[in-house]
């Protein structure tokens, strides 16, 4: 196995990549580069920016140790063969039917072709804890990322469990039905927005905005009560059923877990759940790990046959 590989995280509106030692299992930190990316943008501005945060962290690695890239990508994506399919989605959908794998294969500068992969971005950051993060160690792990979107993934050795009858379709819960809609409507930041405003009439932007009004507003700190305790009731059967060791809490939402951390808790723990919660330290160097990681052949080999399922 090659030493190095690059691990992207793709994320709404921005790229982070980074350059990781595969042996040691660390990501080298001076190669780390961050930059955004306008989502709404046209195909080829896309790929730009992507190829350009790309080029910026070649220059850190040795050619001959760098095994190739491998890519968190949100969906729908075709991950096997590297095709976006953004047709009903408000982001990225300017990439709708592009081989992502080919287009950004012509706009890199490495010096020789590399092997691109692809997987869920949401799997790939799971991957990345139960590899070297909060869940390392544990051999049945659930890592849910809180954000724009409700992310969530099933490990299981390390890799995502994607079917079978104690993981739901796809091996995410983003997609299933709760209350009136699904629960990607509830436990993103759009519920949070909108129960805000519907409790005191006023439009915020995000959810920092809400918790920084916590430390005043009772209507705010309500607000996150209830997050909590509905995301709670949602997830502990399935932290029952897959019988998972640690539950791993990424995304932006969770650097306010002090709001909305105590009634999740109690919400679990009145389900008779005894998992173990941890909040991610890697953020979202956790994807960028996970990501990397496809580049080990033996790992890819246990991996690739899920990727069509994702």
């Amino acid at each position: 196995m090659k030493k190095f590989a690059i691990g992207v995280d793709i994320g709404g509106s921005h790229i982070s990549c980074a350059a990781v030692n595969l042996h040691e299992k660390k990501l080298l930190q001076k190669s780390f580069y961050e930059t955004d990316v306008d989502n709404n943008a046209p195909a080829p501005e896309i790929l730009k920016s992507w190829a350009s945060a790309l080029n910026q962290v070649f220059s850190f690695v040795e050619n001959d140790e760098l095994a190739g890239i491998g890519f968190g990508m949100p969906g729908p994506f075709e991950y096997p063969n590297g095709i976006a399919r953004f047709e009903q989605v408000e982001k990225y959908y300017g990439l709708n039917g592009v081989n992502v794998a080919e287009e950004l294969s012509k706009r890199i500068t490495a010096p020789k072709p590399l092997p691109l992969r692809f997987m869920n971005d949401a799997s790939a950051f799971a991957a990345g804890e139960a590899w070297v993060g909060a869940a390392s160690g544990t051999s049945h792990s659930v890592s849910i990322t809180l954000g724009t979107g409700f992310g969530s993934a099933f490990i299981s050795n390390g890799v995502p469990v994607v079917d079978g009858p104690n993981v739901p379709k796809q091996g995410c819960v983003w997609h299933l039905p709760y209350e009136d809609s699904i629960a990607d409507d509830y436990f993103s930041t759009r519920w949070l927005v909108k129960r805000y405003n519907e409790l005191t009439g006023i439009n915020v932007s995000g959810a920092k905005a809400i918790a920084t009004d916590a430390q005043n507003s009772e209507i705010a700190r309500r607000v996150f009560v209830e997050y909590g305790t509905n995301m709670g009731k949602f997830i502990n059967p399935w932290l029952k059923k897959f019988d998972a060791g640690v539950l791993v809490i990424g995304g932006n939402i969770a650097a306010a877990y002090l709001l909305f951390g105590p009634s999740f808790e109690k919400a679990l723990k009145e389900a008779g759940i005894k998992t173990a919660l941890k909040l991610s330290t890697l953020k979202e160097q956790a994807a960028i790990m996970g990501s990397a990681r496809l580049l080990d052949e033996k790992y890819w080999e246990k991996i690739k046959p899920v990727l069509p399922f994702m």
